[in-house]
């Protein structure tokens, strides 16, 4: 008897939370790239083609794309393999929403954009001369790769390192790597091709010379001048700063969307659970709370860079993205931005992700934005001294709470308690 009771309870949940509803069509998005095509689809704006690149500099006019984001990856990691070598690598560029992907002679641009709400969405546009440029939203190809266990199970976004051969080829015997700004630099950059200075340029630029012995790379961290035709490209630079910025975001975006997810999931399933036991008390069940806690814990870490990789030495860039991406802000009565590099002991002054600010954080349900705020504050005011954020002095603490309180509108109120 308890064992039916049990079942119809199950029943009653899956029903009333849809989650019976897995193959359902994909939600309209409302990300960039949606957006941009309706400005096409009314008129407002128009796209051009040239014939060396294709649609390629105007979509990253249009999305606010700077090209000093330019990341040159010659391992054969795309759909667009075969298009792809040492000779002639894919170029990626981002801002803090938008993704670009290029190819040279590739038969679409490829672009990742991600909804305040659902997380990236997939676009590909095919680099064929219209009147009606269109961008046509891609699951079955790229979630193959965008949503597995390497992205949280969510439809995400993968910054890979690999061990490749002379024509970029992964030697997959020898592993590949994930990489987050917790990767060690000796790790990171696999099949990419880097540029500026650093003390630890990783796999950057190497090749396999021998595949038993994949570890041992040609040309890593030397110079990739005369190794292809870079004038083909809207830039002649693979800035490491932009790298090691692509590396947190691309992580952050991840668990941010999942954080959005699992808790909007966890509080469906209270709601109906509530709705079947004529329960009332609108307080949150500890089971609801400890998975809220499981998604944005690591929101929490990664906002603050917890087990972030320690610098061998300073880093700097080669195409102007540091000074404009310091220059985006916004900056407290102090000047401080959480967008100032470090780029000797780690990745920024002051280490909080400037994703704080990004629609994607502020449409998080308010139940894991309060979770996350409630943390933050109790780590920046020295109230939790937990080993997981021990990297973070008490000046670094105080700065971020300052500048936070200032620069971050929908704070808490207790946020303006000494």
């Amino acid at each position: 008897m308890l064992i039916h009771k049990a079942h119809q309870l199950a029943v009653h949940v899956l029903l009333l939370t849809g989650a019976v509803g897995l193959f359902c069509a994909p939600v309209a998005a409302k990300d960039p790239v949606a957006e941009l095509q309706a400005q096409l689809d009314r008129g407002d704006l128009k796209l051009n083609y040239e014939a060396t690149r294709g649609y390629l500099a105007s979509v990253l006019h249009a999305l606010k794309v700077p090209v000093d984001s330019q990341g040159l990856v010659f391992s054969k990691t795309s759909f667009q393999a075969s298009r792809i070598s040492p000779q002639t690598p894919r170029a990626l560029y981002f801002n803090d929403d938008v993704y670009v992907g290029w190819v040279w002679g590739g038969d679409v641009i490829e672009l990742a954009s991600v909804d305040p709400q659902h997380g990236p969405v997939f676009y590909l546009l095919y680099q064929k001369k219209t009147q009606r440029p269109r961008f046509i939203r891609e699951n079955a190809s790229c979630l193959q790769c965008h949503q597995s266990q390497l992205t949280g199970d969510v439809p995400g976004l993968l910054m890979r390192s690999v061990y490749p051969d002379h024509t970029g080829m992964p030697v997959l015997t020898a592993g590949t790597y994930v990489t987050t700004d917790q990767s060690p630099m000796s790790q990171r950059w696999g099949g990419w091709y880097m540029d500026g200075k650093s003390a630890e340029p990783g796999l950057a630029n190497g090749l396999v010379n021998d595949a038993n012995h994949p570890e041992d790379l040609s040309g890593t961290g030397d110079s990739f001048r005369g190794r292809f035709d870079a004038s083909e490209y809207l830039s002649a630079h693979s800035d490491p700063v932009a790298l090691l910025v692509l590396a947190h975001q691309t992580h952050l975006h991840n668990l941010l969307t999942k954080a959005h997810d699992e808790t909007l999931a966890a509080l469906k399933e209270e709601a109906a659970i509530a709705q079947v036991l004529g329960d009332k008390t609108n307080e949150h069940s500890d089971s609801t709370l400890a998975r809220i806690k499981a998604v944005c814990e690591p929101v929490v870490q990664c906002m603050l860079f917890s087990g972030e990789a320690k610098y061998p030495g300073p880093i700097e860039g080669s195409s102007g993205f540091t000074s404009r991406f310091e220059s985006l802000g916004p900056r407290d009565s102090k000047g401080r931005s959480l967008r100032d590099f470090d780029l000797r002991r780690r990745l920024f002054k002051y280490p909080c992700s400037y994703l704080i600010y990004s629609e994607q954080f502020d449409s998080l349900p308010d139940a894991a934005k309060q979770y996350i705020y409630r943390r933050m504050w109790k780590i920046l005011t020295g109230r939790d001294d937990s080993p997981a954020f021990n990297h973070l002095s008490d000046a670094d603490r105080d700065a971020i709470y300052q500048i936070l309180r200032q620069t971050k509108k929908d704070l808490p109120a207790y946020w303006n308690k000494p």
